[in-house]
């Protein structure tokens, strides 16, 4: 069925207009003033709302396997909570145990998300080395349309990549014309880390900030940032949380490198004084990594966002309930990492962001999807509103309002790190592939109507020059 959105103001990440915009067949297919509506369409009156790009969420981890349990979002709930919050993409992550081929993993992670009702996507993790690995990240990004890798350069015993990886991996990107994306924390100062805490007799979830001080997270940052340097190839840090890989990205983009750097909305809006709660659940209900951070790096990060220094924002969902944190009750190493928030992104961005004059609607628009979208080599299709591109629309009431409670939220999990925050500006209508997905305060979803988005590569233009700031831009011409 076609829809026209009558009335509203479009808002891209360039231009803001008045202007009708009709859907028809899953994507744009007019926009302008006083359209007509064909015959049968659906007609929703948008005064007074903005229309903007549904949102991209560039990092989320649905129904993950991972420290000894699962993650309690599936692809379905996880995708319809992003749709309440209007969230029309995610960007998953494959993520195979170390000696699994890369494409038995990616199959299984199809498999999961067949049932998702929001388009979605994936990066891959490289968490081991091979002559095969190298074979099969050509095969994925040849004919599965994946264009982005992921390191983890912590988590040691388990998935840590070892800078020898990190460089064989990094040149094979390069060579596909794919980006190399980074979990920075230095994997061996956490795990020493974690011992001395546990000898000095902390084992609450206190202990887990203490193990992993912003420095890790700058070294760890600093040291991708050199290696893909000296490689030549771009990098994309996910879930910057502190002043010190903010610096690290900083440096790097002031001497002519292309670092993309990613913050979550957690990390923007929530501090360290969580982990020091007397209630030891709603403590461990904020272990993640990297860890919530001070004040003072809220702030910078927020500057960051502003400066355009950080590009995206997303929330790393990846959801435990209580009885799957209470698994490390007597050890805060054992406590699976992860928080929610895909459901709650855009609106506490709005709030925290245009709300304080931080950002424009336009530079909204931005950091929420079109950024993610040009990095990962979707844009226009996604991240704009133009006609041929996928109707996936938010229209946004920037004078509603809404309370963040766990007992409300669609989210598949018992907590939420926003609990109680009133927020002004939420989503009134969602369109996922112009049908409506949520209408004031109703979702209308069905399981597996969302579709995979393939991503091509970047063509691999760039000169392998083993020379200071040889980095040149890629272009944005698929393979």
């Amino acid at each position: 069925m076609a829809v026209l959105i009558r009335g509203g103001t479009v808002v891209n990440a360039e231009q803001t207009l008045r202007a009708d915009v009709l859907c028809d067949g899953g994507v744009i297919k007019a926009i302008g003033e006083k359209l007509e509506a064909p015959s049968g369409a659906k007609v929703i009156d948008a005064g007074g709302l903005l229309v903007m790009p549904g949102g991209i969420d560039p990092h989320t981890h649905m129904e993950l396997p991972f420290m000894g349990t699962t993650a309690s979002e599936d692809f379905f709930s996880g995708t319809a909570a992003g749709l309440a919050g209007g969230t029309t993409m995610i960007i998953d992550f494959v993520l195979g145990d170390p000696n699994v081929p890369l494409l038995k993993a990616f199959d299984q992670w199809s498999e999961w998300a067949k049932k998702s009702c929001a388009d979605y996507s994936f990066h891959v993790a490289i968490t081991w080395w091979a002559d095969s690995v190298r074979e099969e990240m050509g095969v994925l990004t040849r004919e599965r349309g994946v264009n982005s890798f992921k390191h983890f350069m912590a988590y040691k015993n388990a998935i840590m990549v070892p800078d020898e990886n990190l460089v064989k991996s990094f040149t094979r990107c390069l060579e596909l014309g794919a980006m190399p994306t980074v979990h920075a924390e230095n994997g061996e100062l956490v795990y020493w880390l974690q011992q001395e805490m546990k000898k000095k007799g902390i084992t609450g979830p206190e202990g887990h900030p203490l193990s992993r001080p912003p420095e890790v997270e700058g070294e760890a940052a600093n040291r991708a940032i050199q290696v893909a340097k000296v490689i030549g190839t771009p990098l994309y840090i996910v879930h910057n949380s502190c002043i010190q890989s903010l610096d690290a990205i900083t440096r790097a983009r002031l001497g002519g490198q292309r670092v993309y750097g990613e913050v979550l909305a957690g990390h923007l809006l929530v501090d360290d004084s969580v982990y020091r709660n007397k209630d030891w659940g709603f403590a461990a209900a904020h272990v993640m990594s990297p860890p919530f951070r001070a004040k003072e790096h809220q702030e910078a990060l927020w500057k960051g966002l502003q400066a355009g220094t950080l590009q995206t924002t997303a929330t790393d969902h990846c959801c435990f309930c209580a009885p799957q944190k209470a698994m490390g009750k007597d050890d805060f190493t054992k406590i699976p990492n992860g928080t929610g928030g895909v459901e709650d992104r855009m609106a506490v961005l709005w709030h925290h962001g245009v709300g304080t004059g931080r950002l424009t609607p336009n530079e909204f628009v931005k950091v929420t999807s079109a950024n993610a979208a040009q990095i990962f080599n979707i844009y226009p299709r996604k991240g704009s509103v133009s006609v041929g591109a996928d109707a996936d629309l938010v229209l946004w009431d920037p004078k509603g309002t809404r309370t963040i409670s766990a007992k409300t939220h669609h989210q598949k999990v018992d907590f939420n790190i926003f609990e109680g925050m009133t927020v002004t500006g939420i989503p009134r209508y969602t369109l996922s592939q112009g049908r409506v997905a949520w209408a004031d305060g109703k979702l209308d979803v069905q399981a597996g109507t969302g579709r995979y988005v393939k991503r091509p590569t970047f063509s691999p233009v760039y000169e392998t020059v083993k020379t200071a700031n040889s980095l040149r831009e890629p272009t944005a011409v698929a393979r």
